[in-house]
């Protein structure tokens, strides 16, 4: 892997613009779409590019050999399940406390390596890092400004799908062999799959009345959020490896609160930007003394 360069950092930065813009996108759609369709169509346009990403690279897709048990369940887990509940939890809470919310998956990831991963146990700075994060969260459920009792059970929500992300990374780890473009176009088919029932059968998409707003950004967030910004992650991930492309983490939540308060006047208090920083603190700290974290 090489150092990186200002076309590198410009793309690290383009790819935590766009995934941090992601949540307003999520929370104007939600305004038309319900749950389940949102996640729908944000996979299917996401699957797209990776098909064609595949076949040009002539990487085979084994979404349906002998091991798409796997992909399945990494596709239900990973992709299918976390975006519903994040779709849910945004559509009641500002869209950048959902960006800040979400930036703890890493924390989160950590808690459940050392449980279920011998070689992920976390070291006592580890440790430290992760709980100066999860203090920063608590501290946000104490401003009541943010959260209060309306809406406090969509922010758990959100931090649930949070953690369902880090399920579905673990499980990721069992095709650590395989090519990641592979996996990843593999687990969105799987996840086209459950979602596309169940939007069907329990939402009744066609019956619903969009806005050209909700219609805009649901399409930005297939075209955009999610093909475009998995390929800029794909070639940050070859190019630079896995360490570099982490530090988005950093980013995505600024720019979200940024988002949140230019484009959708949402309020900040003093609160959630100190929180934010106690839980970029703690990510600094893990990621520091994460020496397992390989190019």
């Amino acid at each position: 892997m090489r150092e990186a360069n200002t076309l590198d950092l410009t793309l690290l930065i383009l790819l935590a613009i766009i995934w941090g813009s992601a949540f307003f996108n999520i929370k104007i759609a939600t305004y038309s779409y319900d749950p389940i369709t949102l996640a729908l169509v944000r996979v299917i346009f996401a699957s797209i590019p990776l098909i064609i990403l595949c076949k040009l690279k002539k990487i085979r897709i084994e979404a349906f050999s002998k091991n798409w048990n796997r992909y399945a369940l990494i596709g239900l887990t990973n992709i299918a399940i976390p975006f519903v509940l994040i779709a849910i939890g945004t559509a009641k809470i500002n869209s950048y406390l959902a960006a800040i919310l979400m930036s703890t998956t890493p924390l989160s990831g950590s808690v459940l390596a050392h449980f279920f991963i011998k070689d992920e146990k976390l070291s006592f700075l580890k440790s430290f890092g992760v709980l100066i994060g999860f203090s920063g969260i608590i501290l946000l459920f104490f401003d009541k400004v943010i959260i209060n009792s309306d809406n406090y059970i969509y922010a758990l929500i959100t931090i649930l799908g949070s953690t369902f992300y880090c399920i579905g990374g673990l499980l990721t780890l069992k095709l650590r062999n395989k090519k990641n473009e592979n996996v990843t176009t593999s687990t969105t088919i799987w996840s086209v799959i459950f979602l596309l029932p169940c939007s069907l059968i329990i939402e009744s998409p066609w019956d619903s009345n969009p806005t050209l707003a909700s219609t805009i950004s649901l399409l930005y967030l297939g075209v955009i959020a999610t093909g475009l910004a998995w390929l800029i992650r794909f070639r940050i991930l070859t190019v630079n490896g896995l360490v570099f492309q982490t530090q988005v983490a950093y980013l995505i939540p600024i720019f979200g609160v940024i988002f949140g308060y230019f484009v959708m006047d949402e309020i900040i208090t003093w609160r959630v930007l100190f929180s934010l920083v106690i839980i970029l603190l703690g990510i600094y700290i893990f990621k520091k003394n994460n020496k397992g974290s390989k190019n």
